[in-house]
């Protein structure tokens, strides 16, 4: 098991959490949630070794596009570029959307 690490800047806040995919054969989940500081911060938990460079060219092309000051963990088990990709997509996605839902709103925090 590899566990690897990626920041990137940060342009906007999020305030809302996202939850997409699934820990299997083949898939990832991707659990995004709000930064405490304006940079993008990703955990990787990957079941396959030696594939850094992969996951440093999704998440650079990911990020070239996305600019959200978010806490990623993704959690690998073995999933294709395309699926990682994907996964990230609809965890921005997701967050978006519940933030529209929210208002905008900052999230409470207990």
């Amino acid at each position: 098991m590899e566990h690897l690490t990626f920041d990137y800047p940060a342009q906007r806040a999020v305030t809302a959490r996202a939850h997409v995919g699934v820990v299997g054969s083949g898939d990832l989940e991707v659990l995004l949630s709000p930064a405490a500081s304006m940079t993008a911060s990703v955990i990787v938990r990957t079941s396959v070794d030696g594939y850094s460079h992969i996951w440093k060219s999704v998440l650079d092309r990911f990020f070239t596009r996305y600019d959200g000051a978010a806490q990623i963990e993704i959690n690998d088990f073995g999933a294709t570029p395309g699926v990682v990709a994907l996964r990230l997509a609809e965890a921005a996605e997701a967050a978006e959307a519940a933030d529209s839902a929210q208002g905008g709103a900052p999230e409470q925090r207990p």
